[in-house]
C-alpha cells in the first residue's frame, strides 16, 4: 500500500502558498512543485486552480516519420 504524504488534511500555510507561487513562476511542472510541498500532485492542482495559479504544461512532441 502506497504511503500517504506526509502533509495529509494539513491546512495550506502562508509559506505554502508562496512556494506554491514560486514554483509555478519558475514554470516547474506541478509534479515538481507537488514533490517539493511534500503534497500529493491532485492537491496542489486544486489549490493552484483556487488561487488563480497557472503550471506549465508538459507539451510531448510528436514524432515525425
Amino acid at each position: 500500500m502506497p504511503k500517504s504524504p506526509k502533509k495529509h488534511r494539513v491546512p495550506w500555510s502562508n509559506a505554502d502558498l508562496k512556494a506554491l507561487r514560486k514554483l509555478a513562476g519558475q514554470r516547474k511542472s506541478m509534479r515538481v512543485a507537488a514533490l517539493s510541498l511534500k503534497r500529493t500532485p491532485a492537491a496542489v492542482q486544486q489549490k493552484a486552480f483556487q488561487e488563480g495559479i497557472s503550471f506549465r504544461s508538459i507539451n510531448r512532441r510528436r514524432r515525425r516519420r
